[in-house]
Parts: structure tokens; sequence; C-alpha cells
């Protein structure tokens, strides 16, 4: 006779599933904290700048060049989550 465990009993939520919904979640947030902070990061860089910008940009003196460019830029890749929630989930189908 073969017992089973309460955990990996079929029919009822487990605390694996719970744990997997919270983890769902939090990623879920990080997704949408992503792009707003790398844009404000990228105008604190461009407001501020640092004696440094000099000697890591190839450009001095150009108005978008730098940390201000890579913020920006990974601002742009993080704004599919924002994208998606705007304008709406579409399904597979036309």
């Amino acid at each position: 006779m073969t017992e089973v465990h309460p955990a990996r009993a079929t029919g009822g939520p487990s605390r694996d599933n719970e744990g997997a919904t919270a983890a769902l979640g939090l990623s879920e947030w990080l997704g949408f904290a992503a792009a707003p902070t790398f844009a404000v990061m990228a105008l604190l860089t461009a407001l501020g700048g640092s004696p440094m910008d000099g000697l890591c940009s190839s450009a001095a003196g150009a108005p978008v060049s730098g940390m201000m460019l890579m913020y920006l830029l990974m601002s742009a890749f993080h704004t599919p989550p924002w994208l998606r929630s705007i304008f709406g989930q579409r399904g597979g189908s036309r």
C-alpha cells in the first residue's frame, strides 16, 4: 500500500502554489518598477552629471552620452509591462 503525502495530494492548494503565486506577484511588481527607476536615474544623471563623465564618454559634450544613454536604453528595454498594461493583453486570434 502506498501512502500519499499531504503536500503532494491533488485536489487542493499547496504551499508550493502559494509561494509560486507570491513570487509571480513580486516579479510583476519588479517589472513595473524597472522602467521608471531607470528613467529617474537617467534624469538625475543628466541634471547632476559627474566629473568622471568625461572619462566614460567618447563624445564629451554630447547631449546624450555615457551613463545617461545607458539608463535611457535600459528604461526603454523595460517598458513592455507598461505597454501591456496600457494597451491590454491581446489574444492570438484576430
